[in-house]
This record gives C-alpha cells, sequence and structure tokens, in this order.
C-alpha cells in the first residue's frame, strides 16, 4: 500500500462532460475534459475510440485560475466538438489523461427538427435553407445559413459548405439584425450563397459548423471573464435538379427567372435618314436574373444585304441585388451603308426558360428598316423630260392642237439639220480646248494632289484612324472627284495591297480593332501613289464628261 502512494499523489482529477446530453443528427456536441490542479504538460485525451459513432471537427485547450478564500486552484480544459453520424444512444467510453480516466458518457441523437433548437433555449443555434428546394441544372438556386446568439461570441464565421456537382459563391458581406425565437430574442448572422447546380439528379449540401468562444455566464469563479469553447451546426439539406427539357434543341439553355434583349441606336422617323459611307452606331444590351454572365450567349448581327457590320469589344459582368445574379452582356457595332437604298436588319430572337412560370418564352428584338441616302455629293436620278406631253393634253380644245398638227415637215427638218450642226461644232471647239488645256496640267491642281497626298502620308504615321480617313478622301479626290467613302476607293485601285490597307484602316476606324504597326503599313501601301485600275483611267482621260457622277455596280 505504501508502495501505491506516490502513484496515486501524480494521477490527477479529471472529469469529462457534455454541455448537452440530447442533440439532433446534424447538429454539434462539444465534450469537455477537465484536469483539475495540473501542473502542465498534460498531453491532450487520445480520441480515436470515438471515430465509429462521431466526427472529430475540432479541438481547443484553455486554462483557468481561481483564488477562493485565499486558495489557489487550476484547471485544464480540452474541448472537442463532435457530430454525430447517426440517430440513437451514442456511447463516450472512458478517456485516459493526466494519469486519470473519466466516466463513460451518453448522448442520445433523434432526427432533426427545425423548431427544436429555439424551443430548447440554446444560447447559439444554426438553421440553413434552399431557395428554391428545386430547379434546373444551371439555374441559380440561394442557399442561406443563419447563425443564431443570444450572448456575445467570439470566432470566425461559417465558412461556406463544399458541395459536390454545384457551384457556389458568396452573395455580399452577409447581414446582421435581431429575430425572436421561442420568445427570446437572438442576435443573427445570416450568410447567402449563389448555388448552381451542374448535373441533374440529387445534390446533397453538408451541415456547416461554427466553432467559437463564450464567457460561461454559470461559473462564477471564472477569472478575467474566462471563456468555453461553443459550437453549432446548420443542418444538411437536399435538393432535386432537373435536366433541361428533352425538345430544347441545340441553342442555349437559359433557366432564369427574367431576361431581356435590346437594341438602341437604330434612327427614328424623327432622326436624319443616314447616307452611304455614314456609320450607324448600335449597341445590343442582353441581361437576365438568375444567370451569371458565362451562361449567357455571345451577341453578333447577322451579314446585312448592302453594309458591313464591324462589332466592337463586347462588356460583361455580373452585379447581386443581395439575392440573386444579375448577369449582363453588352455588344456594340459599327454599320456603314455601301449604297443608297433600303438597308434592313433582321429581327433577333432568343428563347429562354422562366422559373417562375416553368415555361418558355422569347425575348425579341423586330427587324428594323431604315431609307439610305446617297453620299454628299453623289447625282440624283434626273427628272422627267419636260418635253413629254402632259396627260389632258390631247382634251385640250381643238384650235391649240389643229396648229400643231399644221406644221410644215420641211420647216422641223430643217430645223434638226441646223441643231446638228451647231452641236458638231460646239464640240469641236470643246475637244480642241480640252486637248489643249490636257497638255500641261494647272499648277494648281498638280499642287492640291500633291499637297493631300503629303498630308495624308504625314496622318498615316501618326495613330488617329479619323485623320487617316479624311485625308485618305481628301487625296483620293483631288485625283478622282467622283470618290465618295473608302468603299468606292477601294474598288478603284488595281493593287491588293492598297486594298487591303483600306479595309485594316476601315476596322480600326469603326470597330476600333488593334492593328500593330498599321500606321507604317498604310504609308508604305501609298507611298508611290494610288495605283488606279485601267479603265477608271480610261475613264479620266476619255473626251466626254461621264454620263453620271460615280459608277453604278
Amino acid at each position: 500500500m505504501l508502495a501505491l502512494v506516490p502513484a496515486l499523489a501524480g494521477a490527477a482529477e479529471v472529469t469529462a462532460t457534455l454541455d448537452r446530453d440530447h442533440v439532433q443528427l446534424g447538429e454539434t456536441v462539444t465534450l469537455n475534459v477537465r484536469v483539475a490542479d495540473s501542473t502542465g504538460g498534460v498531453a491532450a485525451p487520445d480520441l480515436r475510440a470515438l471515430n465509429q459513432d462521431f466526427q472529430l471537427l475540432g479541438t481547443s485547450q484553455n486554462s483557468s485560475l481561481s483564488v477562493v478564500n485565499g486558495q489557489a486552484s487550476s484547471e485544464l480544459t480540452f474541448g472537442v466538438a463532435l457530430r454525430p453520424r447517426h440517430v440513437g444512444v451514442l456511447q463516450i467510453p472512458a478517456l485516459s489523461v493526466a494519469g486519470g480516466r473519466t466516466a463513460p458518457l451518453q448522448l442520445t441523437v433523434t432526427a432533426p427538427d427545425p423548431a427544436a433548437a429555439a424551443a430548447t433555449q440554446r444560447d447559439v443555434f444554426m438553421e440553413s435553407q434552399v431557395e428554391p428546394a428545386h430547379g434546373y441544372v444551371g439555374q441559380q438556386l440561394t442557399y442561406v445559413v443563419r447563425l443564431y446568439y443570444a450572448n456575445r461570441i467570439g470566432g470566425d464565421a461559417p465558412p461556406p459548405p463544399q458541395v459536390d456537382g454545384a457551384e457556389i459563391s458568396a452573395l455580399g458581406k452577409g447581414l446582421n439584425y435581431d429575430a425572436e425565437r421561442g420568445g427570446r430574442t437572438y442576435h443573427v448572422l445570416e450568410q447567402r450563397y449563389a448555388l448552381i447546380p451542374q448535373h441533374a439528379g440529387r445534390i446533397e449540401i453538408p451541415p456547416v459548423d461554427f466553432q467559437g468562444e463564450a464567457a460561461d455566464p454559470r461559473d462564477p469563479n471564472s477569472f478575467f471573464g474566462a471563456t468555453v469553447p461553443v459550437s453549432a451546426s446548420a443542418p444538411a439539406q437536399s435538393i432535386e435538379v432537373k435536366p433541361a427539357p428533352a425538345d430544347w434543341g441545340g441553342s442555349a439553355w437559359l433557366p432564369a427567372r427574367q431576361l431581356s434583349l435590346s437594341l438602341d441606336g437604330w434612327p427614328t422617323a424623327q432622326d436624319t435618314p443616314p447616307r452611304v459611307g455614314q456609320p450607324l452606331n448600335l449597341t445590343m444590351n442582353l441581361q437576365a436574373s438568375g444567370l451569371s454572365y458565362e451562361a449567357l450567349p455571345a451577341l453578333s448581327l447577322p451579314p446585312l444585304d448592302g453594309a458591313t457590320v464591324y462589332p466592337d469589344k463586347p462588356v460583361t459582368g455580373n452585379r447581386q441585388d443581395g439575392q440573386w445574379i444579375i448577369g449582363r452582356r453588352q455588344q456594340s457595332f459599327a454599320i456603314v451603308p455601301e449604297r443608297a437604298g433600303t438597308l434592313t436588319l433582321p429581327a433577333t430572337t432568343l428563347k429562354w426558360w422562366n422559373v417562375l412560370t416553368d415555361s418558355m418564352e422569347v425575348a425579341q428584338i423586330p427587324a428594323h428598316s431604315v431609307t439610305v441616302l446617297p453620299a454628299i455629293g453623289a447625282a440624283t436620278a434626273p427628272p422627267p423630260a419636260a418635253t413629254a406631253a402632259a396627260p389632258g393634253e390631247a382634251a385640250a380644245p381643238g384650235g391649240a392642237a389643229v396648229a400643231r398638227s399644221v406644221v410644215p415637215w420641211r420647216w422641223i427638218a430643217l430645223a434638226s439639220l441646223g441643231l446638228w450642226l451647231l452641236s458638231v461644232l460646239a464640240w469641236w471647239l470643246w475637244q480642241r480646248r480640252r486637248r489643249a488645256s490636257s497638255v500641261t496640267p494647272p499648277a494648281a491642281a498638280r499642287t492640291s494632289a500633291r499637297s493631300s497626298q503629303l498630308a495624308f502620308l504625314a496622318a498615316a504615321r501618326g495613330s488617329d484612324p479619323a485623320a487617316q480617313v479624311r485625308t485618305l478622301l481628301a487625296w483620293a479626290r483631288a485625283e478622282r472627284p467622283t470618290i465618295q467613302h473608302l468603299g468606292e476607293l477601294s474598288a478603284a485601285l488595281d493593287d491588293a495591297a492598297q486594298r487591303a490597307a483600306i479595309d485594316v484602316l476601315q476596322q480600326r476606324h469603326y470597330a476600333a480593332a488593334p492593328s500593330h504597326d498599321a500606321g507604317a503599313n498604310l504609308a508604305e501601301a501609298f507611298k508611290r501613289g494610288f495605283a488606279w485600275r485601267a479603265a477608271d483611267a480610261a475613264d479620266e482621260n476619255s473626251g466626254l464628261a461621264p454620263l453620271y457622277p460615280f459608277k453604278l455596280h
């Protein structure tokens, strides 16, 4: 017996307690192992025997010192957060620590009851919710976690769950408010998450755990507000996810709460009609509530008859209204008419699935048409001949008609012969004057073309596409006054490199397309002057002026 005294003296007093002996499945319970009058250097207990019935979420260690009637005492507490694996009466076996052994404990685990947490007057508990409870692949659901606490607590906010088969992201920074449960007021920390299923079927959302510390109001001997570990767990959730309808087809699957498609910038009846070569700047907008912009299709316009479409860089992004993601795509276009007449933009349609009404809907931009005027300076169609007889002439009084019918035919013949001789003489004199003037071009014309060329080459070495377009057209019109826009200039040139340089210039001007060394390539293509087509040169050097101010294609 005397030999056992040293061993008994070295064994510390150890106890094990549970913060509650009844929990619901999905909730957590804290096992506290206390070592009284510890002298330090105490190893944590071996917890491997708990793995069969419990999931070990974490451990903590806390030391406290108290003085009562001049007598000091210390205590070391090991806190273990446990989550039961199944329903039933679970056993916590005796644990060895600091040379002592704890008594075994029992924990009763029941099926989850959402209202039970508040009814038990717990200081800390959690709730979880999915809105709506079911949905489609790709549809945004909202997962909500709420932490209720009656007194001040410390610790990190609950982390988001790791969900297999779904993307999850936080919506905002969380809400703080007060709520009443079971006749008791609680502070609430609420966090919402966007949950987007990636496949059909059943998706399980695991419990969300919280571990923190709180002052123990039941311990009047706590020194300087010593804390005790607290924990809570939000129940697991499950959702049923449906696939897209079998007859949806090959178009993009867009399950949304709301979707809008619009087009801005098309000329109205009150606007000035556009002209050939003048760009129409349009902006198409697509916005959907409950969908990220990554799920929205790219925006485009079909090829247009009589115009060229230059798309700009798209603008995309997401915003949140606190509960739903709102995705947005914006695409700008420059439409350059190439000929006069009616320009028609076909209707644009996009089908989507309304998750609120569980039905398909179609967003549409209706067809638009506008009349394109000729370029400034272009000739219009000649008016009807002034000599045409009026429709009512045959019904005029008989005197005038009879007088015209008796005019002798020989006077008409002589007058026609005289007019023909005058026309031949006028043509001969005009041709002679033109040949005399074509020997040496006027100095003013040569100077204008040369100065325009130098102005363009200077602009080509810069980075302003608008100035390059303006100076290139001015130079071309100095040599070919009928040129109205870059499309006509490209058609009149015989050099492929010059036509390619004009295409790149139009893209940079109207679509803001980036191009490396664009200025150097542009100047290189035109440094030796315009390479006019042979037919154009022959027309320019012909003796007669053209019947129409520009060529018809």
